[in-house]
């Protein structure tokens, strides 16, 4: 059997609608990752970008199971010395509710410039509307998946 490398370019590109609302954080990026780098498809490539559009809508509907939302901290460095800044989730979801949710799927992506690539097809919405619309998206279950 031949082996085929499908290219970017040939890559079948679909839109995909999520409805956070409800959903377990972790588990819904995990499943929305691989939307994102392709893997449910049976033409994956690793070194390709072949997967498909996900956008996400009601983004700060997620659960976070435990005590998480209490507990979680998100770290980032300003670049001068000594200013490591911290913040909680709430925190987080009162100033940027889409950031927690894409925050997490990118932490499943790889760590280079075909998964920062790949980030870029992830779209996050706060509310329930999106203006993609003219793209046609289908929604996910990502139960299936």
């Amino acid at each position: 059997m031949k082996t085929v490398s499908v290219t970017a370019e040939q890559a079948d590109r679909r839109w995909y609608v999520v409805d956070m609302e409800g959903q377990t954080l972790g588990r819904a990026a995990s499943r929305i990752a691989k939307i994102l780098r392709g893997k449910h498809k049976a033409t994956f490539t690793p070194h390709e970008d072949t997967g498909d559009f996900v956008i996400i809508i009601n983004a700060e509907k997620f659960v976070l199971t435990g005590r998480k939302m209490e507990q979680k901290r998100y770290y980032k460095h300003t670049g001068t010395i000594g200013n490591m800044k911290e913040t909680t989730v709430p925190r987080l979801l009162a100033s940027k509710p889409n950031e927690v949710v894409r925050k997490a799927v990118a932490g499943m992506m790889p760590k280079n410039r075909l998964g920062r690539r790949m980030l870029k097809k992830l779209k996050v919405y706060a509310g329930p509307e999106h203006p993609h619309t003219a793209q046609q998206p289908q929604p996910l279950d990502l139960s299936a998946i």
